[in-house]
């Protein structure tokens, strides 16, 4: 609290007060409504009903934001496990095949969430990494298919949503998904984010009701969501059964429509046949065994956490990206080792409630209550239940980020604009404005705020700031150091390779990050694991400078690599 009576006090680095946040937030209120007044609710309605053109501004307008903000926060660094994965992935997708040979001495490249043998290969499913390779393939950089997921995401939500609500209030939450999972969210400044998944989410919430309802194009919006479950079945393939569960439960609600829609439905099961024949396919690729995925192959070789052959002197667990780490400690604090008891479930659950509020601004609260008196309609039952089997399927799993349940983003943004929609029958004083629409200058107001900190925030500004920021995240910097050790390699004439030498006490910051193609890369990382190992290596890559890198150091050091009689000196006791 006493950080919070000293950011309102008149001393914070805005010079604010309490009551100048409130005459600040009162005036763009007031400003909006007597837009609202002047007449651009008309214009607004007119449109939203155009669809084409709301698509394109909706999908248009997440990547302008923030490529509006590069000259602050540029293309993120890759920093994790998770990234590399998938960049592996999209790199080897770029040479047009779904694995790699394995490396002569595979024992140098070990890394997480990378397999090594039978094939050099990410673990990671087909979705994430599709993405990222169009992107680097049309644009030369793989977060432009990070960017080009999010915008569709935005613009599907839109489409989603029309076949919930009017085309105005469609809007708004198309609106309201570039406010929370746009140029502020993490799902777009890191390169595994949840935008894949969650579009899969709005192909099939979005096509489930116009088979039903639409008298014509049936066959089309089967596509559609047969397109929705093989997307997500090849980005998130457990939550690819919970949105299956979804969509025979919804089907068994209209079951007294069912004779209509029949002929539509082979195309669905056709498509996400061809789906599933790719994942099969990368299965046997990776693994050689058509049902041993290569996620199973790789905590069966490696374990849960990672234990791997170099970490002689690691921590007792086995390493941890920074996310799991972290994740892993907050559960074991919370709950204890038991993490499979049925205590521990329920534990879980109550725990990671917290995380909803990821995809629930702080102003959409109130329609929550707007939402429950609409819960005599059974398509509304549906998208609530589907949440609920979400949140218990999600939860088996000991970790959790806000991305495994992608698919069911669009379904919170349902909820909040039918709540919206509900309570914009409510009105101030008899008159506009109603409570939705204020509720939506509120959510505005908020995105605005926090996006003009981050693009005009002076650095005292930032710091004293983003404590109060809330599920944002936008890259800043280089905190790891990694630029400043690739800058030094870039300026390097010929090949390197680079033995990666970590502290006793590291904890894990994955460094191992290799192409798809080991030998032909401009930089090799490998694993320091010895003189005697080491020259193995050396001698298969002659023509190669090598260097040593500490990464425990601060900063990271990156030096020529020693003698090799120097090192054997050193090891003498």
């Amino acid at each position: 609290m006493h950080q919070v009576r000293a950011f309102l006090s008149p001393d914070n680095p805005l010079g604010f007060g309490l009551s100048d946040y409130l005459e600040l937030v009162a005036a763009v209120l007031l400003a909006a409504l007597f837009l609202l007044r002047s007449g651009w609710r008309q214009a607004l309605e007119k449109f939203a009903a155009r669809t084409g053109w709301c698509l394109l501004f909706l999908a248009a307008l997440p990547v302008f934001l923030r490529l509006a903000l590069l000259s602050r926060y540029p293309a993120p660094i890759p920093s994790g496990s998770d990234d590399f994965g998938h960049l592996l992935l999209a790199d080897t997708l770029r040479h047009f095949r779904l694995a790699n040979p394995p490396h002569a001495l595979p024992q140098f490249f070990q890394q997480i969430f990378v397999l090594q043998e039978p094939t050099h290969s990410s673990i990671y499913p087909l979705g994430q990494g599709s993405v990222l390779a169009l992107g680097w393939t049309l644009f030369g950089h793989p977060w432009a298919g990070v960017l080009l997921s999010t915008g569709a995401l935005c613009a599907l939500v839109y489409w989603m949503l029309r076949a919930w609500t009017p085309p105005l209030w469609a809007l708004a939450g198309g609106l309201l998904a570039v406010f929370q999972f746009g140029p502020l969210n993490y799902w777009m400044n890191c390169y595994w984010g949840g935008a894949v998944s969650a579009c899969a989410g709005c192909l099939v919430c979005g096509a489930l009701p116009r088979i039903f309802d639409t008298d014509g194009k049936r066959r089309r919006n089967a596509a559609l969501l047969g397109a929705g479950l093989g997307l997500q079945l090849l980005t998130r393939p457990y939550e690819f059964f919970l949105l299956l569960a979804a969509v025979v439960l919804f089907l068994g609600i209209e079951w007294r429509q069912w004779r209509r829609q029949v002929a539509a439905i082979p195309l669905t099961v056709l498509i996400v046949a061809a789906a599933a024949g790719m994942t099969l396919l990368q299965n046997k690729q990776v693994t050689g065994q058509w049902t041993s995925i290569p996620y199973q192959a790789y905590r069966y070789r490696y374990g849960v956490p990672p234990a791997f052959t170099w970490q002689a002197n690691a921590v007792p667990h086995g390493p941890l990206n920074c996310e799991q780490e972290l994740d892993y400690e907050t559960e074991t604090a919370v709950h204890g080792p038991g993490l499979d008891t049925p205590q521990a479930y329920w534990d879980r659950l109550v725990f990671r409630a917290r995380f909803y509020r990821f995809f629930l601004l702080a102003p959409l609260y109130p329609a929550l209550f707007g939402f429950v008196l609409l819960l005599r309609r059974a398509r509304l039952i549906w998208a609530l239940a589907t949440i609920a089997l979400f949140s218990l399927g999600a939860n088996f799993f000991p970790y959790f980020f806000p991305h495994y349940v992608a698919a069911v983003g669009c379904l919170f943004l349902l909820i909040s604009v039918a709540g919206l929609q509900r309570l914009n029958q409510f009105t101030i004083s008899g008159s506009r404005p109603a409570v939705g629409t204020l509720l939506l200058f509120f959510c505005a107001a908020h995105f605005v705020f926090w996006y003009g900190v981050h693009a005009l925030g002076s650095k005292q500004v930032l710091f004293a700031l983003t404590p109060y920021e809330t599920w944002d995240y936008i890259n800043q910097g280089d905190p790891q150091g990694r630029l400043a050790v690739a800058t030094q390699l870039a300026r390097q004439n010929g090949k390197q390779l680079v033995f990666v030498r970590y502290a006793p006490q590291h904890r894990f910051q994955e460094w191992i990050n290799n192409r798809a193609d080991i030998d032909s890369s401009a930089v090799v990382w490998a694993h320091d694991l010895g003189p005697e190992e080491n020259e193995k290596l050396r001698r298969y890559y002659p023509d190669r400078k090598v260097w040593l890198l500490e990464p425990d150091a601060t900063p990271p050091k990156l030096t020529p690599f020693p003698a090799e009689k120097t090192l054997l000196f050193q090891d003498v006791p």
